[in-house]
């Protein structure tokens, strides 16, 4: 720690450089600088648009043939060959 406190000090006691006069002033000279307009707002828009197209035909298209896809049993066999229902007729 004796080290960092040492460069520290240095720095601390080292005269401010020359450039540094000024820079307030710069900095706040470039803050309120009037902003140019950003060029990606459009591909942005139309990046937005293009998706909300896509999933509003994503979300149509599945809805058409969900009624040609078979039901999906949870064991993968038909459930008529359940054990359940194969041990109805036996005492």
């Amino acid at each position: 720690m004796d080290n960092i406190d040492r460069v520290l000090a240095k720095l601390a006691h080292a005269p401010v450089p020359a450039t540094f006069s000024g820079l307030e002033a710069r900095v706040l000279d470039r803050v309120s600088a009037p902003s140019i307009p950003r060029l990606g707002v459009g591909i942005g828009t139309l990046a937005i648009v293009g998706a909300m197209a896509m999933g509003m035909a994503g979300a149509a298209l599945p809805a058409a043939s969900a009624a040609a896809r078979p039901s999906l049993s949870p064991l993968g066999a038909n459930p008529s060959l359940a054990p359940s229902t194969l041990l109805v007729g036996v005492p």
